[in-house]
């Protein structure tokens, strides 16, 4: 079962990556899927990751204390109306685009009642 943790973990360590440079692709939730899975398939990668200076705080911040920085609020704010502009600039039907909004509210909602690093 290790190999296989170890390969979800490496794959959300690369979309993290991408995340960095990608606008819509979320970084802070794939670390956090990385640490899970690398906690479950190799102490070592975990504790890589964990102590990383640029993936490591986010990372620490949820595991202490649930919390999520203002920043990451704030721009994981900005990429859900994108991705809801985009939608509606795409012509997606009204039922799909009102379900989107419905889940992406959600998270927004979730999100915003984390507490702050």
């Amino acid at each position: 079962m290790r190999p296989i943790w170890l390969l979800a973990g490496g794959a959300a360590l690369a979309l993290a990556a991408a995340g960095i440079v990608l606008p819509l692709v979320p970084t802070v939730p794939f670390l956090l899927l990385a640490a899970f899975c690398f906690a479950r398939g190799s102490e070592r990668m975990h504790g890589w990751l964990v102590a990383h200076h640029q993936f490591g705080p986010p990372i620490r911040d949820w595991q202490e204390r649930g919390a999520v920085s203002r920043r990451v609020k704030w721009i994981a704010s900005a990429s859900i109306a994108a991705a809801l502009c985009l939608a509606a600039a795409f012509r997606l039907p009204l039922g799909l685009l009102a379900v989107q909004a419905v889940v992406l509210c959600g998270v927004l909602l979730f999100l915003w009642t984390r507490p702050e690093a």
